[in-house]
């Protein structure tokens, strides 16, 4: 039986683009209180349950069914190829395993098969690059949770965010380098956004996040669980690595919900801004999704491309996720042999 086994874990997706299998994918989501924190329950579980569901689940379904493959799911398929060359990437026998954070394969499902296979270290590598408690801190308090439910005594070892990791940079820039010989006005770099109060409960100090001029430049070990600032490295360091002038780029924030304050300027917003501002030829990078989906392909790539157009845009094209990039499989190669030499 092996001693070792890596699980990578991504955010998921639903069984189908049906109403029914998106709202019930949208139960497990959006019922989870590190996505939607307030208000207390048992209010917040009203609210999410026959409120805010019932309300999305149509529109969500939509969208599914616009970036819907005869494969099933492009997160889904693709993650699937990112684990099969990682392990072939990786001594034989070596088990590398995938699981969603919500929906198929469920991380219970994926932790109860490792603890029956009797694997004493596990490699938790969420596909997230930045900290978020949406994201990054969900995964790992759910894996802890299955491992010390089915496991107690096996060891969970997790990736911390990688958001200025130079494989991961490298692997960015490689995928974006075809694009920049393109005549592009103007580069944005579209993040998954955050409401701003889980930016500000996320500074352990509480004087330090949204608060300072310039936070996110100020070294500080609060930025450690901030998302700002893993975001800004991120853009620095790929426009430092792709030779960008700081006129040429721009950072915005999609994917909103609600009508909470969120990180700003919104990228829908933005598309149009920069239309009217004259920069009529733009391309979208998405650094913060290691793999295209929902928010990526449908979001950004058509209702973005339409939104910029039809502020007077010419040109619009989003740059693909890392997805099974060679140099991505690269860089989850190289930190799983990292963590197998200790």
């Amino acid at each position: 039986m092996p001693e070792r086994a890596v699980l990578l874990v991504n955010l998921g997706s639903p069984a189908s683009a049906s109403v029914a299998d998106v709202r019930r994918y949208l139960h497990e989501f959006l019922g989870d209180d590190r996505v939607i924190d307030r208000p207390p329950q048992p209010f917040r579980h009203a609210l999410v349950h026959w409120i805010i569901v019932p309300r999305r689940a149509p529109s969500s379904a939509h969208a599914y069914a616009r970036i819907w493959t005869p494969d099933g799911s492009p997160l889904i398929f693709t993650s699937r190829q990112v684990r099969q060359k990682l392990a072939a990437a990786l001594d034989p026998g070596m088990p590398v395993h995938l699981a969603m954070r919500y929906g198929e394969p469920s991380i219970g499902s994926i932790m109860a098969q490792i603890a029956a296979e009797g694997v004493q270290r596990v490699l938790l590598f969420p596909q997230y690059p930045h900290y978020a408690m949406s994201s990054w801190e969900t995964v790992v308090v759910k894996v802890r949770e299955e491992a010390a439910h089915r496991a107690p005594a096996m060891g969970i070892e997790c990736v911390q965010p990688f958001y200025e990791d130079a494989g991961y940079i490298e692997a960015l820039f490689a995928t974006i380098r075809p694009y920049l010989a393109k005549p592009y006005d103007h580069l944005l770099f579209s993040y998954h956004g955050i409401p701003l109060r889980h930016l500000r409960r996320a500074d352990s100090s509480k004087a330090h996040c949204a608060i300072l001029a310039d936070c996110c430049q100020i070294c500080s070990p609060v930025q450690a669980t901030c998302y700002k600032a893993q975001i800004t490295r991120t853009t620095l360091a790929l426009a430092q690595r792709a030779g960008l002038e700081p006129a040429k780029y721009s950072i915005s924030f999609q994917s909103r919900v609600g009508g909470e304050p969120w990180l700003q300027p919104y990228t829908d917003f933005e598309l149009k801004r920069l239309a009217a501002e004259g920069r009529k030829r733009l391309l979208v990078v998405t650094p913060a999704f290691v793999t295209d989906c929902l928010e990526t392909l449908e979001e950004i790539r058509m209702a973005g491309h339409e939104t910029f157009l039809a502020a007077g845009g010419e040109w619009f094209e989003h740059v693909p996720c890392l997805n099974d990039h060679p140099a991505y499989i690269a860089f989850l190669a190289n930190r799983v042999q990292s963590w197998l030499a200790t």
